[in-house]
């Protein structure tokens, strides 16, 4: 007797009443989600106090350290004189709003345009040769086959980002001012000395070079991290079909680096204009205004020092400003090759 094999699916379309809609698919993220939201939020916060109770101090610094000064940004819009009452808050109602006579202030005035190149140079020039040195020093350290060496290094490459910048400049004055240590060997050696501390000219390099010696260390701890992540066994395999060490430091070290350096350049970025301020302070004199002049000294010297705080306020909203677009349009050209940049879209 020749038995009839039902078509696949038939019981189930069988079973189930004509017209009903399909059983759903089980999907774990949903349901993970509704047993979320199935918890009450008073539920979740016994549950998560202590993580809450260990999180809070650095919220409440952010919060008032960083989100709170954010409303001050409105005396930009204002000519505002901290004269007029009896505390900030009575002089902020009573001072007059001039719109964005601020800006337009700004925006004629030589020496703030001056500076803004001055910013822009400096972060340029510090990103191509100063950024890559943390990446490759970290590579160098990780491929240590001493660990006590390694220690050694770390150690001492870590401990000049603790020395506060009058200690950075006070050290390259003795080594290479008009009376330091290269000078005097030069002058021994009958030679004319090299005019460095002072030179206009070569101020970037110099503040480049003070810079790697305190950071470039400190800068590697995100690198290390990154690369103790990559799988040991992906270097074995390459060593074992012939790969080099060029090879192998192309094909994986930098493709497992990509997207910590995609997301410490796309912060850099963010913070393009402000590329710091004592430093540039403690040499401004003996420089010169036009070479060392940057955005977050212009707010000092024509804002805090005289007293202008709304002109200073608006300096700071246009450099806040154009960070951002520099942070948005960095994220998205990392979207764009395919990374995920510090935040996407779920």
């Amino acid at each position: 007797m020749r038995t009839r094999h039902a078509p696949a699916g038939a019981g189930t379309d069988q079973a189930r009443p004509r017209g009903a809609s399909p059983p759903a698919t089980f999907d774990p993220p949903r349901a993970r989600r509704a047993d979320r939201r199935r918890v009450s939020l008073r539920a979740r916060l016994r549950r998560d106090w202590q993580l809450l109770a260990m999180v809070a101090p650095g919220f409440v610094i952010l919060l008032i350290f960083s989100y709170v000064p954010i409303l001050g940004n409105v005396i930009a819009f204002q000519d505002y004189n901290p004269y007029l009452g009896d505390n900030p808050l009575e002089a902020f109602v009573q001072s007059n709003w001039i719109g964005f006579g601020q800006f337009q202030l700004l925006f004629e005035d030589p020496a703030f345009w001056d500076a803004f190149r001055n910013t822009l140079a400096i972060t340029a020039f510090q990103l191509v040769f100063f950024f890559p040195l943390p990446i490759a020093l970290a590579i160098a350290l990780h491929h240590l086959l001493s660990s006590r060496l390694r220690g050694f290094i770390q150690t001492v490459v870590y401990l000049p980002h603790f020395f506060s910048w009058v200690l950075v400049v006070s050290f390259f004055v003795a080594m290479f001012g008009g009376a330091g240590l290269l000078a005097q060997t030069m002058r021994e050696a009958g030679t004319e000395p090299w005019n460095i501390m002072t030179n206009p000219d070569t101020f970037i390099i110099l503040v480049t070079a003070e810079a790697v010696w305190k950071d470039v260390g400190w800068g590697t701890i995100v690198f290390l991290a990154a690369l103790s992540t990559i799988d040991q066994n992906l270097y074995e395999a390459a060593a074992a079909d012939g790969a080099g060490r060029w090879c192998r430091l192309w094909h994986i070290t930098l493709p497992g680096l990509r997207p910590v350096i995609v997301l410490l350049l796309i912060l850099r970025l963010g913070d393009a204009l402000s590329v710091g301020f004592e430093q540039f302070l403690l040499q401004r004199e003996a420089v010169g205004r036009q070479a060392s002049e940057v955005l977050d000294t212009f707010v000092y010297h024509f804002s805090i020092a005289t007293g202008n705080y709304g002109y200073g306020a608006a300096a700071g909203l246009f450099k806040a400003v154009i960070g951002l677009c520099l942070i948005l349009a960095a994220n998205r050209v990392a979207h764009m090759l395919g990374e995920r940049g510090i935040y996407s879209r779920s």
